[in-house]
Order: structure tokens, then sequence, then C-alpha cells
């Protein structure tokens, strides 16, 4: 039986699921005219979301139901950031959605719905957990991609992105199987003691690598990135810079309860793993996204490499490479949302602003769009002093300590061939000059002008003052 305890702990995603019901209710009840209402009350309940996490947390990991949702600093820092990217999300969102005639409030619901899976997902204590928390964020992000039903290019991304997902899905729950049938467990705490004196070892290690597959495809890592490209080109704007931000963190949060609490034991099978797909992804991001001339396209063939980076600090294996990754996945998913957020902000009512030659010129049409987008550019590339050259600077250091030293010499190298495609961007717009009729000037809402602004000035802040994030996210992982 569920005590009050359990509910408490539970509290901020209780909060949540009521809160989604109830903004479903009041759209179904809502005139059009008014949705202006729904999109602040969204951004409302995540900010509320945002406070309960923060104020509610224990000094100490707790456990509700019986082990299978646990509470601690590492839950924390992701479940803040998974609300506050998708909160950006919303603003930046409104006035494309608005002159697509998309501005729904199943947009809204669907990606609430899709944060509790996040949040889930990175407080599981379990394996039925791990599972439940990632079917409802993709299940969410499938409906999501294909919101847009009048777009061929659309409904084709959600039905690749739904079967491979399924495949993933299926990998990973195969992977499950055999690791309960070889420990006898499905809670992750007991699966780590469990793991080192299993009688079928043999199994249990094939169980590991079904589900590094649905860890990979739910990262985006080579080679199971097939659906990255796709999806991201496919998607609806909106949505593709949601894809692109908060279930990241999700990634992220999978990886280390199911690699570290649950088969840290197992660390020297899964390191060498993880080795070949950061390498893999670093190669193939980095190269393919050299001839891109499509803009979604070539940040979700960036996406793939910078995957390739949080991998060097998974494969740490120890509480500093856990540190390095998680502040990765923040910086990326941060950095991902004023990308996308600039793309949103040029692209108007017949005009999709998804190709890199629609930013030419930029500079002489809106010198401060163009000054953001170079941060964001330059950040992505890891230049100092900028938030993306340390969060690059810290996972190479964990390679490097971790005893991989090739591997750190290889991200080094994939980041001075990133840095020429986004260069390429920022030459485009700094000295091309725009095509004819690309002459007027830019005039963005000035709630997304202004959120924008603050979000890539940020990547400048964190990169002149990271300390404290990286401190706090090194509290979480004693050593």
């Amino acid at each position: 039986m569920p005590t009050l305890n359990d509910i408490l702990i539970l509290l901020p995603e209780f909060y949540l699921v009521a809160a989604a019901c109830v903004l479903l209710l009041l759209d179904a009840f809502m005139k059009p005219a008014q949705r202006g209402v729904l999109h602040w009350l969204s951004i409302a309940v995540l900010l509320v979301g945002i406070y309960l996490v923060v104020s509610g947390q224990p000094d100490v990991p707790v456990t509700a139901f019986g082990g299978m949702f646990v509470r601690d600093g590492v839950a924390e820092i992701l479940k803040v950031f998974a609300l506050l990217t998708t909160a950006l999300v919303f603003v930046y969102a409104r006035p494309y959605l608005v002159d697509r005639k998309l501005f729904v409030g199943e947009f809204y619901t669907l990606a609430i719905f899709a944060v509790i899976g996040v949040m889930l997902l990175v407080s599981a204590g379990n394996l039925v957990m791990v599972y439940l928390g990632l079917e409802l964020l993709t299940l969410s992000s499938y409906a999501l991609v294909a919101l847009n039903r009048d777009s061929r290019l659309s409904s084709e991304a959600a039905i690749k992105y739904f079967v491979l997902g399924a495949m993933a899905s299926g990998m990973l729950l195969y992977g499950m199987s055999m690791v309960y049938g070889a420990t006898g467990t499905l809670a992750l705490a007991q699966l780590h003691g469990a793991a080192a004196h299993t009688a079928m070892p043999n199994l249990l290690v094939f169980g590991l690598i079904f589900m590094i597959v649905g860890i990979g495809f739910k990262l985006g890592a080579a080679p199971f990135h097939m659906w990255i490209p796709d999806v991201y080109e496919g998607s609806p704007t909106a949505v593709t810079i949601f894809i692109g931000s908060a279930p990241k963190l999700a990634a992220f949060g999978m990886a280390y309860r199911l690699l570290d609490t649950g088969l840290g034991d197992l660390s020297h099978y899964w390191q060498p793993v993880l080795a070949v797909l950061a390498v893999l992804s670093l190669a193939i991001g980095n190269l393919v996204a050299i001839v891109q001339s499509n803009l979604k396209r070539l940040l979700a063939y960036s996406t793939i490499s910078h995957m390739g980076y949080l991998l060097l600090g998974l494969v740490n294996a120890g509480p500093e490479g856990y540190a390095s990754a998680m502040f990765y996945a923040i910086s990326y998913a941060l950095m991902g949302t004023a990308a996308f957020g600039v793309i949103l902000a040029l692209a108007r009512a017949g005009f999709e602003c998804d190709r890199i030659d629609d930013l030419k010129g930029l500079n002489h049409r809106s010198p401060w769009l163009a000054f953001l987008m170079l941060l964001v550019m330059f950040s992505l590339a890891g230049v100092p002093p900028l938030f993306g050259f340390f969060a690059k600077l810290m996972v190479l250091e964990a390679a490097i300590h971790a005893g991989m030293v090739w591997l750190a010499v290889v991200g080094a190298i994939a980041a001075i061939v990133g840095l020429y495609y986004y260069l390429r961007v920022v030459k485009v717009m700094y000295f091309d000059r725009p095509d004819e009729g690309m002459e007027t000037r830019v005039q963005p809402d000035f709630a997304l002008r202004a959120v924008l602004s603050v979000n890539a000035l940020v990547l400048l802040a964190l990169g002149l003052g990271w300390g404290p994030l990286l401190n706090w996210c090194r509290a979480v992982f004693p050593g």
C-alpha cells in the first residue's frame, strides 16, 4: 500500500500529472482565441514544478514504492534542467505554432507528459520504472512529431521514429528480461550486488549488450543514430527543439541508472563498448555534418557528435566521469534550445528557415540575432571562453583519467573537424549577401527575443563562471 511518505516523495510528479490533466480539460472548453492563457499557464506549471523539485529535495537519497523510485541529487539536477528547457521550448514555440495553425493544447500536454516520463526515468530504482518512464517519454514524443497532420514529411518522420523506437524498446526490454533471468531481481540496487554472484554470467552480459542498444538509441549515438536526421528535419521545428533538449538529459539519467547503479560491477564489459560508440558517434556525426545544406540536419548530425562527447564521460565509470557527463548533458540541452530558438525566431508563415543559406546576410537583417547565433555556434564548437569549451574539456579530462588517452585524442581531433561546419554557419551570416526578397529586417516575438537573448548570453556567462554548476554536479557523485 502506498504511504503518505511515498506520495510526498513523488509530489512533483503527481503535481505535473494533475496539472497536465487540468490543462487538457481547459483546452477542451477554451476558444481558439483564449489559447494564449493556456500557453502561459503551461509555463507556470513547469516553473512551479521546478520549485517543488528543489524545495522538497531531501538531504539524503530516499526511495518510494518499495525502492522503485529514487529521489536523490542526480535526479534533482536532471529534473530541474528538463523542466527549465521545456519552459524555454514553450516560449520559443508559440509564434511558430500560431503562424502554422498548430497552436493547440495537445502540444503543451504531450510535452508535459513527456517531461513526466523524463522525471520518472531519471529517478528509476527498478527496471520496471526505467521502462515505464522511457515509454511515457517516447510515446508522447511520437505524437508530437506527428503534430502537423497535413505534412507528409512530418508523418513520415513520426512513422520512422515509431518503428525504430519500438525496435529499440523491444531490445531494451529483451535485455532487461535476460538480466532478470540471470540475477532474479528487478531492483537496480540489488542488481548491483547480484551481478557479481550470478550463476549465469554469459546471460547477464548478453542482456547488458541489448540494454546498451536501448541506451544508444535514446542518446542518438552511432550506429543507432539513423532516426535523428529524419526526425529532426521532418518534425515541426517547435517539436525538434524539444526532442533535442530534455530527452538528452533523460538518456544520461537512464544510462547512469542502468550502467552504474544496476550493472556497475560489469563496467569492464561496458566501458569498451561505450568507447566504440563514442568513436563512431564522433566520426559519423562530424564528417556527415560537413556535407549538409539543411540546417536542421546539420544540427542533427551535430547532436550525434555531441552524444559521442557525453559517452567520453560515461566511459570513465567513476564519479568524475559521471559528473562531467551530466555537466555536458546540461550544456548541450542549453545550447540546443538556443540554436533552434534562433531558427524559430527567424521562421515565419511559409518560411521554415531550415537551410543554411536562409541565414545569408543575417548580420545585415538582424545584428543581434546573428550575434546570438554566433555565440551558440562557437559554444557548440567548443571555442573558449564559452560554456561548450569547458564542457568538452571536462569529458576529455575524464577520458584521460580513465586511462583512455587515445579516446581523448579522438575527441580533440573531432572537435577540430566540427569547427569547420560551425564556422561555415557564421561565415554565411556575416559574409554572404542575403538572397533577393530576404533583405527585410527580422521582427521576432518580444518574449521569444528576450528569453533567447538570456539563453544565449547564459552560455557566455557559464563559460566565464562554470564552477558552481560543475561543483553541483560533482556533489551528487561522491567519490
